[in-house]
């Protein structure tokens, strides 16, 4: 069911039941005001026919015939009089009597001065009427008719209304559900025309505070976004077919020279060395490459837990010295820092192909090989600065030193694929801290802030 017909037929019967219970309302409380105002009249009519029997000189018979006469005619009020002992001393009509009093009944209005009740269709009413130091019981009993009528009239109107409000209603709220989403409709449509190839489209948009523009504008950040990744892809899937086909159109080549001529042993070692070096390079990008897909997990699917910075730290250390001996790296931690400030919620593997990077960036492009790592601790933030001496790097590498796959002049010199700093600013990011990095005056430091906990 469609969200339009669902929040019609919604409307629809929220709209009936309220409806319902002002109509049943209305037609209870004109029941009940008919109700005592019949009782009221009965009253009336009791005291009027015991004041013209007693106070009057219309003989008894004559009131018989006016009775008659009315009753014809009009719904009359049928009244009977009776004394302290229960004796009948007058009646409207004694042949055709409604109430029929009984002596219980009787006695009761002496008792209670007043009653009413239902008798079939007729409303009774007894009471006490003094006369000349006397008390007599007085009965009045009709049919009230024209309040009925009333009643029925009223129902029915009350039903054709309720059902032609109710269709109103109905009608109205398609229109009215159909205008409001419209807009929702409009948006439909836009979507179906978005696909891969057309991530640059975008929903319209209004300057209308609701919900529907909130959607939008939030709907064309998220084609933003991917947008962004699909052309990072692209541009990534492109990258690394180039890279790997340096290594491997090399190891061919070798290949096919060493298959189609006769070599001395030594060329022959010679080839297989040029070979197993490339094929190394190849490993070692497929290990990046690896690193970096998983450094764009979902970080809820990564797993962290508590780790040391400063035992991380150290193993990259000594990992990469025992890697390069030539590389000379040394970790400088203050004095004030304290044991919780290293402390933090991480991926101990991510955070050292991190460290792994930067250590060996700083080494490789130094003409020294020399890298200082330094971590001081501050108010909120602990800081690791990864420095080293040599050319540095220009404004312009610097805007874009974190790319996927860029590398600039100066370090297309060494070996690289450009995915090492792209990937440690991802896994930074990955840990909630940031990564900046400064050149000048000989020196090139990059700088990690991680936020102590608690502080």
């Amino acid at each position: 069911m469609k969200i339009r017909t669902r929040l019609t037929l919604l409307f629809t019967l929220i709209t009936a039941m309220l409806l319902g219970v002002y109509s049943f309302s209305i037609y209870y409380s004109s029941k009940e005001a008919r109700e005592k105002s019949f009782y009221s009249e009965l009253q009336n009519e009791a005291i009027a026919k015991a004041d013209l029997f007693f106070q009057s000189s219309l003989p008894e018979q004559e009131m018989h015939k006016l009775y008659k006469n009315n009753n014809r005619t009009l719904n009359e009020v049928q009244v009977a009089i009776y004394d302290s002992n229960h004796q009948l001393i007058y009646h409207d009509d004694a042949k055709v009597d409604y109430v029929k009093e009984t002596p219980a009944m009787l006695s009761q209005i002496f008792q209670k001065k007043k009653i009413n009740f239902f008798l079939n269709n007729l409303q009774v009413i007894g009471m006490v009427y003094h006369h000349s130091g006397k008390s007599y019981a007085v009965t009045a009993a009709s049919y009230d008719k024209y309040g009925y009528e009333y009643l029925t009239h009223l129902l029915t109107i009350s039903i054709i209304a309720f059902i032609s409000i109710l269709i109103l209603i109905y009608l109205a709220g398609i229109f009215l559900s159909k205008k409001a989403l419209s807009p929702l409709s409009e948006m439909v449509n836009q979507i179906k025309k978005i696909t891969a190839g057309k991530l640059q489209l975008r929903l319209k948009t209004t300057g209308e505070k609701d919900e529907l523009n909130e959607l939008a504008q939030n709907f064309n950040g998220m084609l933003k976004r991917l947008e962004n990744s699909f052309d990072s892809q692209k541009h990534f899937v492109s990258n690394i077919s180039h890279e790997l086909r340096t290594p491997l159109s090399a190891i061919i080549t070798e290949l096919e020279l060493a298959s189609e001529k006769e070599q001395t042993k030594e060329e022959y070692r010679q080839t297989i060395r040029y070979a197993l070096e490339d094929a190394r390079n190849m490993a070692k990008l497929s290990n990046s490459l690896m690193d970096l897909a998983k450094a764009s997990y979902d970080p809820n699917e990564i797993s962290f837990s508590e780790v040391r910075l400063d035992e991380i730290l150290l193993e990259s250390y000594t990992k990469i010295t025992r890697e390069n001996p030539a590389y000379k790296v040394s970790l400088n931690i203050e004095n004030e820092v304290e044991e919780h400030q290293l402390i933090t919620q991480g991926n101990e593997y991510l955070l050292q192909v991190a460290f792994n990077n930067l250590i060996d960036n700083a080494c490789k492009y130094s003409p020294e090989h020399i890298c200082s790592i330094d971590v001081i601790a501050h108010k909120n933030t602990l800081s690791i600065s990864f420095t080293n001496t040599g050319i540095i790097i220009s404004r312009e590498d610097l805007q874009r030193i974190f790319e996927p796959f860029y590398r600039s002049e100066t370090s297309k010199k060494e070996k690289g694929y450009g995915i090492g700093l792209f990937l440690t600013e991802k896994i930074i990011h990955l840990h909630h801290a940031t990564i900046s990095v400064a050149s000048e005056h000989n020196k090139t430091i990059f700088t990690i802030q991680f936020e102590i906990p608690g502080s």
